[in-house]
């Protein structure tokens, strides 16, 4: 893509990998731990003492004592299911189903006990940020502000509803958002190569970096461009001035200003906005201008003034106001004579400039019809 930039996942593609992602995540924890070890010991040791006890004590014509059968008897014995296709005759066997069924029962409720622990460990190293994020094409958000990253969040989230991982220094103790149960959450050195590996940072489609002054920003953004040169990144700066310093890291490192976080997000979303907007707020790039129109144009559609001015002076009409703004009106709507229409342009433009350019396009198309 332009730029290298990686495709963002559509909302499609996130309901498909969200449903699964806390069990797959549960599995591969439960998976890689001891939790199996002690039940497994146990029920290993129960099957193990109790088949040749069973052997001894039931006569040899009960078909329960042979293994081809007895494993069987032993499993739904074990889990209380009991089916009665086999079963002990003597006093002797059925003390060792007896011996059997308790067995089963303190297995299991040592496997639930110790899965149940699992997930409480799992959950607390989640909240307290050990864990790595297991995330890929979505957003790093680089650096907690109390209050304030808590809005951007619910704002991206309200727009796009796209995976999010928040990055925090050591200082955040826990998740700060713990009711959004699918973003991620770590914390440490947001200098550090392994923590920003641990956010996913090195997967990630977008970065917003928003730490605590532009000196910190230059030092986080060197070492996430190095993890992760491909991604979009955006990074919010106090002083503006300082925006070509990030240039020399990467050319396509979007600077935006921090008192301004709706740009941050729009910038997230619509890749290259905040250039829109950095030429329309400096001087010598294009601006924005208000010009009330002339009496002699009254009643003219709302897209024979934007076709009028985009032809003759290369400008875009916004709005017009009468009796309250209206942005980007219907193509067809009258303005009166008295409303005022606001445009980009390069420069400002007289009621003449605006009433000659008019009289211009008429003949044109008169001459056009002739």
């Amino acid at each position: 893509m332009p730029g290298g930039l990686r495709p963002v996942p559509t909302r499609q593609d996130e309901g498909e990998h969200r449903v699964p992602f806390v069990l797959v995540r549960l599995i591969r924890g439960l998976g890689s731990s001891r939790v199996w070890v002690l039940p497994a010991s146990i029920i290993l040791v129960v099957f193990l003492t109790s088949w040749p006890l069973m052997a001894w004590a039931e006569p040899s014509s009960n078909p329960l004592t042979s293994v081809a059968n007895y494993w069987w008897w032993f499993l739904v014995t074990a889990a209380t299911v009991g089916y009665g296709d086999f079963f002990p005759t003597s006093v002797g066997g059925r003390l060792v189903g007896a011996y059997v069924i308790v067995g089963g029962i303190v297995t299991l409720t040592t496997l639930f006990t110790r899965i149940a622990s699992a997930i409480e460990n799992a959950k607390g190293h989640r909240m307290k940020g050990h864990l790595s994020s297991d995330m890929s094409n979505h957003l790093v958000i680089v650096g907690y502000t109390p209050g304030r990253t808590e809005r951007l969040i619910r704002e991206i989230i309200a727009d796009d509803d796209h995976p999010i991982t928040l990055c925090a220094w050591e200082e955040t103790p826990e998740n700060p958002m713990p009711e959004q149960s699918h973003l991620g959450f770590v914390r440490g050195d947001l200098a550090e190569e392994s923590v920003l590996r641990r956010a996913g940072v090195h997967q990630a489609a977008r970065l917003l970096i928003d730490v605590r002054d532009d000196n910190e920003a230059l030092a986080v953004t060197v070492a996430v461009t190095h993890v992760n040169p491909e991604a979009h990144t955006v990074v919010a700066l106090r002083d503006m001035s300082r925006a070509h310093n990030f240039s020399y890291i990467a050319a396509d490192v979007r600077c935006v200003q921090w008192h301004s976080p709706r740009l941050a997000i729009e910038e997230l979303q619509d890749p290259g906005i905040a250039i829109v907007y950095a030429d329309l707020m400096s001087h010598g790039g294009r601006n924005t201008y208000s010009t009330r129109l002339p009496e002699a144009l009254q009643q003219m559609n709302f897209g024979q003034v934007q076709e009028v001015l985009g032809r003759h002076f290369t400008t875009t009409v916004l709005a017009v106001q009468h009796e309250g703004a209206v942005i980007n009106p219907a193509w067809d709507t009258r303005l009166p004579g008295d409303a005022v229409v606001y445009y980009v342009g390069e420069r400002r433009l007289t009621s003449e400039e605006i009433v000659d350019a008019v009289s211009q396009s008429s003949r044109q198309r008169a001459t056009a019809v002739d």
